[in-house]
């Protein structure tokens, strides 16, 4: 599922003349808050429930060259999600379908009011359950990748 349409920022790119690795950060998290929108969980919708979403985790890969002025695409993968928890694969592509990086997430729901992670409002719950989830097995290849040096 395509989230997010964006271009590379002038100040998005650095020294070495391509959008600096921080700047791939800025655009997963503009996913997430794209992704937030969609389910309900907007400005409005953050007030009116009293909840949000917190990163837990993340694992950036790099896999090309971003330039200014580049059109961005990022699509979400729905890996998993249980009352609370959401497990999100992002592939961020240029115009032409290559893959410039990917971005898996653990998003945890929290109530503003105690600050603790809860459950999904019902409303939210019902949005989240709307979107495409892969089957188990069918994830995309560059999912659940671990870190380490390979020997």
């Amino acid at each position: 599922m395509q989230i997010l349409e964006t271009r590379v920022a002038p100040a998005w790119v650095d020294y070495n003349g391509h959008m600096n690795d921080a700047e791939y950060a800025r655009v997963f998290s503009l996913a997430v808050e794209t992704l937030m929108d969609h389910i309900g969980l907007d400005a409005a919708g953050r007030d009116r429930h009293r909840y949000t979403l917190y990163t837990l985790e993340t694992h950036l890969c790099y896999r090309r060259e971003a330039h200014e002025d580049q059109p961005l695409r990022v699509a979400l993968t729905l890996l998993d999600r249980d009352a609370k928890r959401l497990h999100v694969f992002f592939e961020m592509q240029d115009a032409e379908g290559n893959l410039l990086a990917t971005s898996e997430q653990m998003l945890m729901g929290v109530n503003r009011e105690s600050s603790r992670p809860d459950a999904f409002p019902p409303a939210v719950a019902e949005a989240i359950a709307a979107l495409p989830q892969a089957e188990p097995g069918a994830w995309p290849a560059l999912a659940g990748r671990t870190i380490g040096i390979r020997r």
